[in-house]
């Protein structure tokens, strides 16, 4: 596929066949999805072309129309800019006729679009961005937080090392919204544990050189060091520690990371690192089935957010299709109503604050010796529920939540 470097490509997917005349309620006579992620950054391998391949395999098994119109796809290149995305987003919706934006793999950009999509009512699902703002002060009546957040992703993965009796951390974040709202998840849970933080270094998103910041990290003497950075942040943290001699005296937790990340480091490298996941492609036949189709087309496994666009899209044309419309909050109404079992969630449903709660698994990297080959990364080692991997509603500070 070319044309990556523009801002903005159209793909039309239709079903080849007349289209009766339109249910009441679809705008514009069609139904108009945008994917708006990382196209040429580090957030590039775990969303952009894998995120609209997503997509489109998702319109496609839906049979290319929905209510009796048919269903169009937009993408669009946020270059990691919260103004570049928030741009898009309104340009979408104020004058092209974008319905739905999904993925938004960056959470400064994810919480700009939740508040153009309450201010326009229209429907946004956020599967790539991790901050658990987004169901907070982020909220909105016609957004959804699909994939993971900081709370899940370091409830499982803090609270698994704390049991094995590791209590004195250090926090090593990227120095913007996620890393900040996950470094203070950490930072609470650690000491409800009854741990300490010895210390903890913000490094800049993208950063070319980690060796100051794993020094601090290692002089602090700390059992743990809890990595709250992503992709490209989190391969090069893991380099830079091995190249230091860390990996054997101190235990690395990353909180965010992605099948493609592992694939880039490297067994030999990543075997023993311990985190939660949303996703996992051979987690049953299910998942299996549909990565291998995705394989296919994309010559490598789905990431969590790829494999949840395809979920995220899937479900939001099931509620158009119940709903008769696709304005913003009857389809979001319709979205709260529904179970969610797919290949990319287990006992999956969206909460009032739009939290999309399904179960997280707490997963360990194999061995070399206990791989069977390319993309078999993985065990899993505990199931999650989601009602215990997510923040409780009662702690939530979202506007309109009512609280229990």
């Amino acid at each position: 596929m070319t044309g990556f470097s523009q801002n903005v490509a159209v793909i039309a997917v239709l079903t080849g066949t007349t289209l009766a005349a339109g249910a009441a309620g679809i705008s514009d006579d069609k139904v108009k999805i945008g994917v708006l992620s990382d196209m040429s950054g580090q957030y590039s391998d775990s969303g952009g072309r894998g995120s609209i391949e997503a997509a489109r395999m998702a319109i496609e098994d839906f049979g290319g129309n929905v209510a009796g119109k048919p269903i169009e796809l937009v993408f669009a290149d946020h270059q990691n800019k919260a103004d570049i995305g928030g741009a898009r987003a309104r340009q979408w919706w104020d004058a092209e006729g974008v319905d739905m934006i999904v993925d938004m793999n960056n959470s400064a950009i994810a919480a700009a679009v939740n508040t153009l999509a309450k201010e326009r009512n229209k429907m946004a699902i956020n599967t790539g961005a991790a901050s658990t703002g987004l169901t907070n002060e982020f909220c909105a009546p016609t957004a959804v937080h699909y994939t993971m957040d900081s709370y899940s992703l370091a409830n499982a993965a803090v609270g698994s090392m704390l049991k094995q009796g590791k209590k004195e951390w250090f926090i090593l974040a990227v120095d913007y919204s996620y890393g900040k709202v996950t470094a203070g998840i950490i930072t609470d849970f650690v000491k409800e544990g009854g741990g300490r933080i010895l210390g903890t270094a913000f490094h800049p998103f993208n950063a070319s050189d980690f060796s100051s910041f794993l020094v601090q990290a290692k002089d602090s003497g700390a059992q743990v060091v809890a990595l709250a950075n992503a992709t490209q942040d989190t391969v090069n943290s893991i380099k830079t520690a091995a190249e230091f001699g860390m990996m054997s005296k101190q235990t690395f937790v990353p909180q965010l990371v992605y099948i493609n990340d592992i694939h880039g480091l490297g067994l030999k490298l990543g075997q023993g690192l311990t985190f939660a996941t949303g996703y996992y492609w051979d987690r049953n036949e299910q998942s299996r089935e549909w990565a291998k189709k995705y394989q296919a087309r994309m010559k490598k496994m789905p990431s969590m957010n790829q494999a949840s666009v395809y979920s995220a899209v899937t479900t939001y044309l099931k509620a158009v299709q119940a709903a008769g419309t696709d304005e913003g909050l009857p389809v979001s109404q319709q979205l709260r109503k529904m179970k969610i079992d797919d290949v990319f969630s287990q006992n999956g449903y969206v909460r009032e604050d739009g939290r999309m709660v399904h179960d997280m698994f707490l997963v360990q990297v194999k061995s070399p010796a206990e791989s069977r080959g390319p993309w078999d990364y993985y065990k899993v080692i505990d199931t999650i529920p989601g009602d215990k991997a997510f923040q409780p509603l009662s702690k939530s500070t979202c506007y309109y939540v009512t609280k229990k």
